[in-house]
């Protein structure tokens, strides 16, 4: 199974050498995801770790009082349920796919030893969970002071960093979400989230098609999280 040129920036895979990317690939077994189908379930006993090469997941956390929460999307280059591998933990998470995946199936202790004879993959594994750290750190700090239409400015923003790719219609983010993911992550209502939208849109910010969403202006963005009134 070959990995893509568009890695995740600060993914696993991202920091890791040719060599290493190929040793970590052919040590697992590759699997096929089709859209929509739970990856890693929330409560599960840890026996494996996934290898994202093609296609996009969420990672959602189920709350006790029934709220559902995205955490995070995941694309080419991240693993998955590394940390609950290394600690026999169950999934603190849900993962599903959002589109089909193509992902490399590793046992636990095959990733345990991966880490051990392999030094580089360890590196690797500690970077990438220190930029999770803080994009979960960067996120709380942010949205406490929020409103709704901020919040969703802001995350569209981030994404455009770390997801974006740029075209000639603006910066196109190469994650498939929904406006219900968006409502999950910031902590809003979907009719909030969507009302965010539509001002974004009218002002001519953002352009969503079915399966896209650009952000056709993202000089106006940056400066409209910090300057758009209450709704």
């Amino acid at each position: 199974m070959r990995l893509p040129s568009d890695l995740v920036a600060e993914s696993l895979m991202a920091y890791l050498s040719e060599e290493d990317r190929a040793h970590v690939v052919g040590t697992g077994t590759p699997r096929v995801f089709g859209a929509g189908e739970t990856l890693l379930r929330q409560g599960d006993p840890t026996d494996h770790v996934l290898v994202l090469v093609h296609g996009w997941a969420r990672v959602l956390t189920r709350r006790a009082d029934g709220q559902t929460v995205l955490v995070a999307f995941r694309g080419p280059g991240d693993v998955l349920g590394d940390l609950a591998a290394l600690h026999g933990w169950v999934r603190s998470a849900d993962v599903e796919s959002l589109e089909e995946v193509h992902a490399v199936h590793l046992r636990a202790h095959e990733f345990g030893t991966l880490l051990e004879e392999r030094p580089s993959v360890a590196i690797a594994m500690v970077k990438q969970l220190a930029a999770r750290l803080r994009e979960a750190e960067n996120a709380r700090a942010e949205f406490a002071t929020m409103h709704v239409t901020e919040r969703v400015a802001a995350y569209l923003l981030w994404l455009s960093h770390s997801y974006g790719v740029t075209t000639d219609a603006g910066v196109a983010l190469r994650v498939p979400f929904t406006q219900q993911d968006i409502a999950n992550r910031v902590g809003a209502s979907l009719r909030a989230v969507a009302r965010a939208f539509a001002v974004l849109r009218d002002r001519g910010i953002v352009v969503n098609t079915r399966r896209q969403t650009v952000i056709a202006r993202p000089d106006v963005l940056r400066a409209f999280v910090r300057e758009v009134p209450e709704l």
